[in-house]
């Protein structure tokens, strides 16, 4: 990937980064914004806001550098950061603009640590690395067919409230043309514009299989806790969205695709609104063997805040071998749902060598599940995780 002789200058920058990482990244976006605003269309800003996209691009650089000959290791991520890449519209002539203040970020930073070597070492990886990702998001935007950053103007049929923070959506293209393909565990990016002239796009998953007369994406107001600001797109669609409105809408993307179609065991683990793409494969999966075993366990905070309960109620009533199990960590005459947080042990059991596990949900508890799993002795190729935001390297570093 990169030459022999700046190899040990990447090698080297290891501990750099661990130390550094998070200034040098903040002095990229800050010099990055301030030379090109247009870009902060392309980035959650919530995110910038609370300091997550700073934070994960320093864990990037730092997997990156960690992982530079570990093409096992980096190729799922890389199709992974290609599908939300494609999602939000990154183009080409991004990349030469990200490069010149990454390189510029860490000679701010280190300064006189940053030698010419250092500088021209990590301008070859970066350029390595822009390369691979610029062909593969090219070869994506031409199977998909359509243009990097296009758009489809996508009208709401249907608006359905599915908990206290959550809406599904019901959408039709606006000209009459057919609904693109996906598979289930794909997600589209949402484009609002508002009135100060800042645009901001989110991904939400598809939550109902393909092969309907209409996408459907569930929303989850984002009230704002924990340090993170309030959702700016979801609490605008929340309060303004309604039968008859117009959204854009990009094609479907993303890599996580739980199997669907064959007749193997399978175990879908969510938590919060991490039970969309889950829905979604759920649905599918009544739809092509409804006798298939299915597990579908998920964690929420409540039945207030369980979504899609009509969906998993339709499921069970066409599945004879789905077993649900629901976590609720503040019951309070909830029939059915056990207390607590998500517990392997209260799940039925099922041969861990041979059934595949997706799982869905904040990054803690896919972390906590992960873990759990591989110490129960299920092999890591059989586990499968959906990331959302920033944390999409968690697991290189």
């Amino acid at each position: 990937m990169i030459s022999a002789a700046s190899r040990p200058y990447i090698d080297a920058s290891v501990p750099v980064l661990r130390e550094h990482g998070l200034a040098i990244t903040t002095t990229f976006y800050r010099n990055m914004f301030a030379a090109h605003p247009e870009l902060t269309n392309l980035f959650n800003m919530g995110n910038q806001a609370a300091g997550k996209q700073q934070q994960s691009l320093a864990s990037a650089v730092f997997a990156y550098a960690a992982n530079i000959d570990n093409a096992a290791a980096l190729g799922p991520v890389v199709r992974r950061i290609v599908h939300k890449h494609a999602s939000v519209g990154i183009k080409a002539e991004h990349y030469p603009i990200v490069g010149h203040h990454l390189l510029g970020a860490i000679k701010e930073v280190l300064g006189e640590a940053a030698t010419p070597e250092l500088i021209a070492a990590w301008a070859e990886a970066y350029g390595s690395l822009a390369t691979l990702l610029v062909d593969a998001e090219r070869a994506m935007y031409d199977e998909a067919g359509v243009a990097a950053g296009e758009t489809r103007a996508m009208r709401v049929t249907g608006v359905t409230r599915e908990s206290e923070t959550v809406l599904s959506i019901r959408l039709v293209p606006e000209d009459g043309a057919p609904l693109p393909p996906f598979a289930a565990g794909q997600y589209v990016s949402v484009a609002v514009d508002f009135g100060d002239g800042r645009r901001q796009l989110r991904q939400y998953s598809l939550s109902d299989a393909p092969g309907q007369d209409s996408l459907r994406i569930s929303v989850k107001r984002e009230d704002g806790a924990g340090g993170m600001p309030a959702g700016t797109v979801s609490n605008w669609i929340h309060a303004n969205v309604k039968p008859g409105s117009v959204l854009q809408v990009t094609h479907p993307f993303g890599e996580f695709t739980p199997d669907t179609e064959s007749i193997d065991p399978v175990v879908l683990l969510s938590a919060g609104v991490g039970i969309t793409p889950m829905i979604a494969a759920l649905n599918r999966i009544a739809q092509a063997n409804p006798e298939r075993r299915v597990i579908f366990a998920h964690a929420a905070v409540d039945a207030a805040h369980h979504a899609h309960q009509a969906d998993i109620a339709a499921a069970k009533a066409r599945m004879p071998y789905l077993h649900v199990v629901t976590f609720y960590e503040e019951v309070d005459g909830d029939a059915g749902a056990l207390p607590g947080r998500m517990d392997l042990a209260r799940l039925p059991g099922w041969p861990l060598s041979e059934t595949n596990v997706y799982m869905c949900g904040p990054l803690p508890f896919m972390q906590e599940q992960w873990n759990a799993l591989l110490a129960a002795g299920a092999p890591a190729e059989r586990l499968h995780r959906e990331v959302f935001g920033p944390d999409l390297l968690d697991n290189l570093l």
